[in-house]
């Protein structure tokens, strides 16, 4: 029976609909909100699988019908998920994830299909809101429910789900999720905001989320189904347990405090490879030797936890608030990349690098959001060799556009306006080396690689992953908050908060944590921890590069604009093209873009063609006024006249009568083609021809008056 239950929502409604649809799944909704509709869906598979990880899959998948699009690319039907698909199914899996009950090991795939999108009323929070309804209404064990929303500011005021015309006035970007009881989750770009800004935001989306989550409840009370009791959690023996503690906890523990990442590695692995080999040699089976690498793995996180909560000891014996070793070079790939930059963070070290191109070369965005082209990029590459492994190279994983991501967000909101730099902007990050938060180290890579390309970014920007190690209950335990987490802390950790910005303020968040949620105190906290540590790394950044270049690179394009009236567009264009390809190919291929209002911009790595082109451009759209005085061609010979070549298309008649102060019997007996004449123009007609004079030029003779000349019409004059 399809059951349907309403919500007023911050002025909006939301509508779930459950039991008419996908009803061979353990759970299904279909959620609108506003004129946006999604279908969410979980499956289960029946078995538990014998796995060290939860095989959890959430999706987001677009349907471009939904939008009232038509996919584009030869296929001209959806494929691989978009960048922005990828980043909405990484906040919903992200909020979820740390709340499926420890040692669940089927298969679960979450699955929200957007139907129909209204951009004012968001798709992806809507999804958000049906996978996790569709998972607490079904049988799959879960501890939610949990819901998000995003955040905006507009005029001071703090506004949830802001319509696209909010967020284009917005100085907040912010989606946070988590339970009724506290957040876990967040997902923020801003303009420069204060921390204290920054936290009333999150509290205000988080008293939203606690609406969303309680209208949940009321729909799982009324249709939610019990629990699955016959599914098998991973659970290792007791016994076992107690037998490899007493074996290897001495010597794992002191392994852990070994300073440098890969030795300690090293050091771990040797003696979790001996103990695993010896009960394979006493007969263990496969299953057995698992769970004695899993407790093995458990001694490393409960020593590294202990470490830090109770003896105040980092793995690599830094302080609590202690950054890792600083390093900032730029221009390490020479004269021909436009600009590049490399940062060293410990053992974390991202080489970036931006190129810069006319604006034709925007990225075109095929997806269900407002926007359809984007100026600014940057890429994030995580090769496999950057920690030692092996892996496919070319594959783009969903962390490498998540990171992508996070950097053009922080990135962003210092990028100058495409009136003031109208070129597209690529920044690519390499991580070359990673022990933790390569993310942030790309932005502080990127950030130096856009100054020494000479792109006026308005002040620098440096970023810092905080980590948290919790002792129990926030509110009743001690914790401790850690500037600078390296990829232990971080693997053992139950927090992973990182905060980009500039001197000012925050321009970018991101935070996935694996406990319940966090409170207002720890987050306050590590955004003060933050901002220190965010300081000292621009410190180190300003002695390799302090501000942007006064120009772009040699190798890159430079640029010149100009504004031409609408009407004469098409002159400079030409039939087919011609005219612009003209221009084009006799200035060395320079490059010409024209916007639809006149703006014109001319590119090339060389200013003069520059100049040229935009000479010969200013000679098209050029028009000529009575009084101006031109040195022009003559280049046809009439008897009744000259026709000069005033500039670019334009020529103006000289009459005979004007050609001399005396009388002139034909033009020839004065002047030929080839001849450079001075010449005024003296009237425009009402057709736009022009008519100009030579003899104000020539001495006039003593005593000379002007004869009336009657006026006659000629066949063939000409503009």
């Amino acid at each position: 029976m399809k059951k349907v239950f309403e919500l007023e929502f911050e002025g909006r409604k939301i509508v779930v609909e459950a039991g008419e649809i996908a009803k061979q799944t353990r759970g299904a909704v279909l959620v609108r909100y506003g004129d946006t509709v999604v279908l969410s869906n979980v499956t289960m598979s029946k078995h538990t699988v014998d796995w060290d990880f939860f095989p959890l899959s959430v999706e987001y998948q677009e349907r471009m019908y939904a939008a009232g699009k038509i996919p584009g690319g030869f296929l001209r039907r959806e494929s691989r998920p978009s960048s922005h698909a990828i980043l909405a199914s990484r906040i919903t899996d992200r909020t979820m994830r740390p709340l499926f009950p420890e040692g669940f090991r089927n298969e679960v795939q979450v699955v929200s299909q957007v139907m129909a999108a209204d951009y004012d009323n968001s798709p992806e929070i809507t999804a958000m809101l049906g996978s996790s309804l569709c998972v607490c209404i079904s049988d799959v064990p879960f501890n939610g429910p949990i819901a998000g929303v995003y955040v905006g500011r507009v005029d001071g005021k703090f506004v949830i789900n802001p319509t696209v015309e909010q967020k284009a006035k917005s100085d907040i970007d912010l989606c946070v999720a988590g339970t009724e009881e506290a957040i876990n989750m967040v997902e923020a770009g801003a303009a420069e905001v204060s921390e204290e800004d920054m936290l009333d935001a999150l509290m205000f989306g988080h008293e939203a989320v606690k609406k969303l989550c309680r209208f949940q409840k009321e729909i799982i009370k009324k249709i939610g189904v019990e629990k699955n009791k016959d599914i098998q959690f991973k659970v290792i023996p007791e016994d076992l347990r107690a037998e490899v503690v007493a074996k290897v906890d001495k010597k794992l523990r002191k392994a852990v405090s070994t300073k440098d990442k890969l030795e300690r590695e090293e050091k771990i692995e040797a003696i979790e490879k001996e103990t695993e080999e010896a009960y394979a040699a006493e007969g263990a089976d496969a299953k057995k030797v698992q769970q004695v690498h899993e407790i093995q793995e458990d001694i490393v996180h409960q020593e590294v936890r202990r470490l830090i909560a109770e003896d105040k000891i980092r793995p690599d014996g830094r302080k609590i608030d202690e950054i890792r070793p600083l390093d900032a070079q730029v221009d390490i790939l020479g004269r021909r990349v436009h600009g590049s930059a490399m940062f060293t963070r410990g053992q974390t070290q991202v080489i970036s690098t931006t190129t810069l191109g006319p604006l034709s070369d925007k990225q075109v965005l095929d997806d269900l959001t407002a926007e359809t082209e984007k100026r600014f990029m940057h890429h994030y590459n995580f090769p496999q060799w950057c920690v030692g492994g092996t892996g496919k190279i070319g594959v783009l994983a969903r962390r490498e556009i998540g990171h992508g991501a996070l950097g053009e967000r922080a990135l962003s909101y210092v990028i100058p306006s495409e009136e003031e730099f109208p070129y597209t902007i690529r920044v690519v990050s390499e991580v070359v080396e990673s022990n933790g938060s390569s993310s942030q180290a790309s932005i502080c890579a990127g950030c130096m690689s856009l100054m020494a390309a000479g792109v006026p970014i308005k002040r620098m920007v440096s970023g810092i992953a905080m980590g948290l190690i919790s002792t129990g209950d926030l509110n009743d335990h001690p914790y401790q908050i850690l500037t600078d987490i390296q990829g232990l802390e971080d693997h053992f950790g139950d927090m992973d908060f990182k905060v980009a910005g500039t001197e000012k303020g925050i321009t970018a968040l991101q935070m996935d944590i694996k406990i319940a949620g966090v409170t207002r105190e720890v987050l306050a906290k590590a955004l003060a921890q933050a901002g220190k540590a965010r300081k000292e790394i621009r410190e180190v950044m300003a002695k390799a590069i302090k501000e942007p270049r006064p120009d772009v690179a040699e190798f890159a394009p430079k640029l010149d604009k100009m504004l031409i009236p609408v009407d004469k567009i098409r002159d400079v264009i030409g039939t087919g093209g011609k005219v612009i390809n003209e221009i084009i190919a006799n200035c060395d291929n320079v490059q010409i873009d024209i916007d639809d209002d006149g703006h014109v911009v001319i590119y090339h790595m060389n200013r003069e063609m520059i100049n040229k082109a935009k000479e010969m451009i200013e000679n098209i759209v050029r028009e000529a006024k009575v009084g101006e005085v031109y040195e022009g061609e003559v280049t046809r010979v009439e008897d009744y006249g000259a026709f000069v070549k005033l500039f670019g298309n334009c020529e103006g008649l000289c009459h005979v009568s004007r050609l001399d102060w005396g009388y002139v019997a034909k033009a020839s007996d004065k002047v030929k083609v080839g001849d450079v004449l001075k010449v005024r123009v003296c009237e425009i007609d009402d057709h736009g021809k022009v008519k100009v004079s030579h003899r104000e030029f020539i001495e006039k003779p003593a005593g000379y008056v002007e004869k009336p000349v009657e006026k006659k019409g000629h066949k063939g004059h000409r503009k």
